[in-house]
Order: C-alpha cells, then structure tokens, then sequence
C-alpha cells in the first residue's frame, strides 16, 4: 500500500550541510527515510517575498513531479516572512479592476459553502483578567494524558482550495479519500534514564473512492445515507482489521525543545528555530521542510490533530505549504488493553468527507475567550538547570489571561482555479468538514502564525496556534478555550 506523502518527510528537519545528509530536531522521528530535498536555484537579489501553497496530488505513474499548483503573496524585500500587507493590498487594488475578482465566487455558486477565506476580523477586545502565571504541566500527566488506544478518522485537504485530496491510490488506480486510524501511544522509560518517552505507532486503511458527500450531493446522482448520515457504499471501522494493515507512522516523543504540552493531552509539536537569512553560496539550494502538529483535546476522550507540512526555501523568503492533515480520534482503553479495545466501543466518528463545513458566520459574535500562553525563554539555560529543568529543553513561561472578544466576518471569502496564481491574503483560513480551520497566516508585524481551530455545535471553539517572529525563533504558543455568548439572543 502507498505510504501517504506526509510521511515521506523526516519531522522537524534542520539546516543540514548538503543534499545528502540531514540533521534532524528530536521530535516525532518518522520510520521513512526522507529523500534529497534539493531545489538549485541560483541566490539573487529577492525583490519580491512570497508565500506559495502546493496542491499535492498522490503519485499514481502519471503526474508530472515538476508540476506544482502555486499561490503567491507578494510584499517588499525587508520582511523576512513577506512584508507589508497594506503594500501588498494596495498592489493588489493595482491589478485587480474593482468589482471583479479572479476566481470564482463560492457563495454564488455551490449553494453559499465557504472553503477558504481571509482572517477573521476582531472588531472589539476586552481583557477581563490580565496575565498571571500559570505552573508548567507536568510531563508525566501529560504522557499519561496522550497514551492509550485510540480510533480516528483522517484526510488531507488542499492548501490553495481547502477541498478534500485523495490520500492514496488503490488497487483499481482509483483515487481515495479517507482514512481509518488505529493509533497505540504508550510512555516507556528513556534509555538514557531521564523522563519517560512517548511511543506511538498508528495503523491505517483508505477508503472512500467517491469523494466528499456534500460536493458530490449537488450533482444529480442519488446517494443513500444510512441512519448516521453516512455513505451508506462505505464500509465501517469495525469491518477491517487494522491491527494487520499498514503501518501509517511509528514514531517517539519525549520532552524536546519546541514541544509545548498541556495536561489534558494537547499540545503544539514543531521546530524552535526556523533558519532564515541571506542566502549564500554555500547554502541556496538548501529547502528545510518542517512538520507543524496540533492536537486539541475535547472531554478527555476525543482528540484533534492538524499537521501542516511547510517548506522553507530562499532563507524564509518563499514559505511553501505542502500538506494539511486532519485526523480526529477517540480513545477507547488503557494501552494495556489493546487485546480487548476490537469491540469495547464502536467509532463514533463519521468519516471527514460525511460532514458539513463550519461557515465564518458560525464564528462572529461575542467570545469569551480563555488563553494559556507559553513563552520560550531563550538564554536563560543555566538559570533553569539550577531549578532542576532539563538542559535538553527549552524553558517556557506560562501565563493566562482572559478577554472577551467580538469577531466579524473576514473581508473575502472565495474558491480559486487551482491554475490561477492568487492573492494568499484571500485565502488564509481554510473551513474543512467537522468544524476544523486550519490558517497559516502572516501579521502586520510580519509574525508568522500556525493555527488550528475545532469548533463545535455547543458554541465551544478550541484554538491553538504558534508564532514564529522575523528572526525565525519560536515566540509564543497559545492555547484558548472560547465561549460564544448566546444569552443575549436568548432574551430577545
């Protein structure tokens, strides 16, 4: 079975000093080896900063590895990541005539679905309770946290579209859409005798040749649901055995720099260091490729992991999102139990191409917004180590904080041609099925900002995003609950 292109990338991959070898951050260490990432551009004076997005298709014999589908955000050359958006908005009022836009228009076509959209706007914010320190989790109630059986459902999704991509070729050469996970996490005691390390290892098997249900549902063909609203074609968790499929990913995870954890099991995983800079000589064909994962947690027993795959090329100056995986899991039993979770609880989760999208409406209004803040401390090493903290991690301060907040709705929301080269400032929010966004965004202060979102029908929306500033270092990891506030309705 082909292994999905995520997996083909070694996680958290540093500067190394050729195409041939690499230097890997500690972190989630792939079984795969990663092959050459090479791109032999010669180093020149960049005028132009972009962002580009790929729109990745599964190598079915017949695709052309050398075409890419790309979007760029232009800005000035003084931004590492891509300058000025007010410059690049008013480069875009340049060669837009007004009243038109290329692309077409969601709204007006497939029945008013959003796929991708700009930020949100915040029209209003309050602070109810200004920072306070908050004690760091502890690394084994996190580790107890995490382990365990757990059953889920994946996909992948474009990152120029926001629609569903095939996550593999099946035998028939027909494209597939989902995915069954069977993750078993478990802490074991580090070799090396300090906190206990993270093993996981998730088996998988495709499905779903038909695509997404709601996109199909507005062609003519008839489909039958079945009492859950699914696909009554495809067939149930319980129908495979995935303790002999495929083998997805089998990794490790101990207590590294640029993992940020919480107790309740979720967390932000990805490097503490982009490398940015002036290109040389030495280094221009050089394109470190980073993978980004959130998990969000939801009543203990359900969970949420987005993994972004981003490439680094031209010192930072050419950010390129590869890959968005989505995948959503239930935890079942203890990991000890493993011979009894087959039948102890059925999936309760529908697979991603049966849901609905989350719509930006859904988002606007009033929040009260609940934030934990984890701030890399960098320098202040030995400080730490006289407090008995790792000289292998990097030392974080929590804080918390809360606020109320007011959203409104982002000023564009459109579906692009995967042909057209687009404006990415249009397009930094993708709305995926099951309440999911996922956004990697560029401030005004030229941040750059890795979220996720998991909203539910509660009015409970989940966030966690992570921030690198212009120097390519880690600056914060926010984790937020937010409320929406709906009495006011209510008295009406």
């Amino acid at each position: 079975m082909q292994t999905p292109f995520l997996h083909l990338y070694k996680s958290f991959i540093s500067s190394p000093p050729s195409c041939q070898t690499h230097n890997l951050y500690s972190g989630f260490q792939n079984a795969l080896l990663l092959p050459p990432i090479c791109n032999f551009r010669r180093p020149n004076d960049l005028v132009r900063r972009r962002i580009v997005a790929q729109s990745y298709k599964p190598n079915d014999g017949n695709s052309r590895p050398g075409s890419k589908s790309k979007a760029t955000l232009k800005g000035s050359k003084d931004n590492t990541w891509s300058v000025d958006n007010e410059i690049a908005e008013i480069e875009k009022r340049k060669r837009k005539p007004k009243g038109k836009r290329r692309g077409k228009r969601l709204a007006g076509g497939r029945k008013g679905r959003i796929l991708v959209s700009a930020t949100m706007l915040i029209e209003t914010e309050t602070v109810l309770q200004t920072q306070e320190p908050v004690i760091k989790p502890i690394w084994r109630t996190f580790a107890s946290s995490v382990s365990g059986i757990w059953k889920g459902v994946g996909a992948v999704f474009s990152p120029i579209t926001a629609e569903m991509e095939p996550i593999e070729i099946g035998k028939k050469n027909e494209n597939l859409y989902d995915c069954y996970t069977l993750s078993r996490i478990e802490a074991s005691p580090s070799p090396s005798g300090g906190a206990s390390e993270i093993q996981r290892r998730i088996n998988w098997v495709t499905l779903n040749p038909y695509g997404e249900l709601f996109q199909v549902a507005e062609s003519k063909d008839e489909i039958l649901v079945d009492q859950s609203g699914v696909d009554s074609r495809l067939p149930k968790f319980e129908s495979f055995n995935l303790k002999a499929s495929d083998v997805m990913e089998e990794d490790s995870m101990g207590d590294e720099p640029g993992l940020v954890y919480f107790e309740d099991g979720s967390y932000s995983r990805g490097p503490v260091t982009i490398p940015v800079g002036e290109m040389s000589e030495s280094n221009y064909y050089l394109t470190p490729t980073f993978k980004f994962e959130q998990c969000l947690v939801k009543g203990c027993h359900k969970r949420l992991r987005v993994v972004h795959t981003i490439e680094f090329a031209n010192g930072g100056a050419d950010i390129q999102i590869m890959r968005v995986g989505v995948y959503e899991e239930q935890w079942v039993s203890p990991a000890n139990y493993e011979e009894q979770s087959d039948n102890d609880a059925p999936l309760e989760l529908k697979p991603f191409s049966q849901r609905k999208r989350t719509q930006p409406s859904e988002l606007t209004g009033s929040w009260k917004v609940f934030e934990v803040s984890a701030t890399p401390i960098y320098g202040e090493e030995d400080v730490f180590e006289m407090l008995g903290e790792s000289s292998e991690t990097t030392p974080y301060v929590y804080l918390c904080t809360e606020a109320l907040k007011r959203r409104n709705l982002p000023e564009s929301s459109v579906s692009f041609r995967e042909e057209e080269m687009v404006d990415m400032q249009d397009v930094s929010v993708m709305w995926l099925p099951g309440g999911v966004t996922a956004y990697v965004d560029v401030k005004k202060d030229g941040v750059l900002c890795v979220g996720v979102g998991w909203y539910s029908d509660e009015g409970m929306n989940l966030v966690m995003e992570r921030d690198y500033g212009l120097d390519g270092n880690l600056k914060e990891v926010r984790s937020k609950s937010e409320m929406k506030r709906r009495w006011t309705d209510e008295h009406k």
